[in-house]
């Protein structure tokens, strides 16, 4: 369910937060709002193109890796436009998984040759302008900044 600003709130604006549940399914919701977002934003179609791109395959990663227990999960999902930039925080209560420190996969070799994996977080680091990790309270906290 989505959380849109309210003006009584002490959040910035220019901000939405909503929670998704631990289902491959909840992609399109993500998409839905994202792309919402970035065009009361004003951001341009490639941006949020790229946007998209990071978070599907960020959330997919979560989901798949993640959590291990099959219960139910959510993963908060907050977007703030500010200072030229969109900073988009996710937090899962999954397995720590820091991708800063994830390798960078070897493009150069032939693709038969090539490992499986790291190519979504590849698509993460390639796309946005800064990523920060932490974990905090029993969670994974990501901070994605695309410069606008």
């Amino acid at each position: 369910m989505a959380h849109f600003e309210n003006p009584e709130q002490k959040k910035p604006m220019g901000s939405i937060s909503f929670a998704l549940k631990n289902n491959l399914s909840e992609l399109d919701v993500l998409c839905e709002h994202l792309s919402g977002f970035c065009r009361s934003c004003g951001v341009s179609k490639r941006q949020t193109f790229e946007i998209n791109l990071a978070l599907d395959e960020l959330f997919t990663n979560i989901i798949n890796h993640g959590f291990t227990d099959g219960d139910e999960h959510h993963v908060q999902v907050t977007c703030v436009s500010e200072d030229n930039a969109l900073k988009i925080t996710i937090e899962d209560d999954g397995i720590p998984f820091n991708p800063t420190d994830a390798p960078h996969p070897n493009l150069k070799c032939a693709f038969k040759d090539r490992e499986i994996g790291g190519l979504g977080i590849h698509l993460i680091r390639s796309y946005m302008d800064h990523i920060e990790y932490r974990r905090r309270g029993g969670k994974n906290v990501l901070v994605l900044t695309k410069e606008l």
